[in-house]
């Protein structure tokens, strides 16, 4: 992918009910996590970048904002929302969630240079995100990401075209789910 154009694409949708307040207004170093998402995508080396929301509107700069009317169904319809707002150019995309605010734009660009046309972060071996699909498969992610998962069917159909990127050092893929993993924040 080096030289090529590549989307950012934060998914921000959710209503956060296992935490009691959506993720993306969340402060982190204060920065809330929409906008530090944008920021990893941005510092990775994707452009444009898309944020996907649904339970709260925000004004979300350096970003292009589309809302999911289908949100309460789960991220698999913020995937394909998002998948589908994206650009003609874009030849990938690096997928991120709102709730993992200590990856760094690192992992990101260890991503886009992998040249893969499927590659997935890997922290001690194990998959995490972000997540990077070249554009021939865009159409195949969005059918097969439904309720509350995202690209996770596809990979698992196609473990032939997935490359493990190790991202280990370059951030941490903690997920900020529960009021005690706010903790983590503070």
């Amino acid at each position: 992918m080096n030289g090529s154009r590549v989307a950012g694409l934060l998914l921000a949708a959710g209503r956060g009910t296992r935490l009691g307040t959506p993720k993306a207004l969340l402060e982190y170093e204060g920065e809330r996590l929409v906008d530090r998402g944008v920021r990893l995508l941005e510092e990775g080396g994707c452009h444009p970048v898309v944020v996907v929301l649904g339970a709260v509107t925000v004004q979300v700069r350096r970003a292009v904002a589309v809302r999911n009317p289908e949100w309460r169904m789960g991220m698999g319809s913020s995937l394909r929302v998002g998948l589908a707002a994206l650009p003609p150019e874009a030849e990938a995309v690096v997928i991120a969630l709102v709730d993992q605010p200590f990856i760094k734009p690192a992992a990101v660009r260890a991503l886009i240079e992998s040249d893969a046309e499927v590659a997935v972060a890997t922290y001690g071996g194990q998959r995490r995100n972000p997540v990077l699909i070249t554009r021939p498969h865009f159409a195949e992610v969005a059918e097969m990401a439904v309720g509350d998962v995202g690209a996770r069917p596809f990979l698992k159909a196609y473990p032939e075209l997935v490359t493990d990127v190790a991202c280990d050092g370059l951030g941490d893929p903690t997920d900020i789910d529960t009021p005690e993993d706010l903790t983590l924040l503070r």
